[in-house]
C-alpha cells in the first residue's frame, strides 16, 4: 500500500474536482478557497510534480496563448494509480477512525 501525505491527497482530490480545469494555477486558487490558507507555488507545484514522479498525477499541454507569450499551459490527470492511492488513503483513515473506542470519541469531543 503507498502512502500519501494529506497535501498530496488534497491535490490529488482537487485534480479529479476540476477535471479539464486541472492547471497549476487553478488548482492552487481551489486549494487556498477550501483551506482558507495561502500557498506558495512552490507549495503546491513541488508536491504536484511529486504525484507525477510516482504516478499517480499525468500531464498534457494545453494551447499556448497569447497571455502566456506562447507557451502552453499544463494539465493535471489523475491516473489509475492515482484513483487507487484515494482509496486506499481514504480506507485507512476510516480503519483508524474506527478504532477509537466510542467513550473517548465522546471524551474528545469528536462524536
Amino acid at each position: 500500500m503507498d502512502v500519501i501525505t494529506r497535501t498530496e491527497e488534497m491535490l490529488l482530490l482537487v485534480v479529479c474536482r476540476l477535471q479539464a480545469d486541472a492547471f497549476g494555477l487553478r488548482i492552487r486558487e481551489e486549494v487556498e478557497a477550501l483551506t482558507g490558507k495561502r500557498y506558495s507555488v512552490g507549495g503546491v507545484y513541488v508536491p504536484l510534480d511529486r504525484l507525477v514522479k510516482k504516478g499517480f498525477l499525468t500531464t498534457e499541454d494545453g494551447h499556448p496563448t497569447e497571455e502566456r507569450l506562447g507557451r502552453p499551459r499544463r494539465r493535471y490527470v489523475i491516473t489509475a494509480a492515482g484513483v487507487r492511492v484515494l482509496r486506499e488513503a481514504r480506507s485507512m483513515q476510516e480503519a483508524l477512525w474506527n478504532l477509537l473506542p466510542a467513550p473517548l470519541e465522546r471524551k474528545l469531543g469528536l462524536t
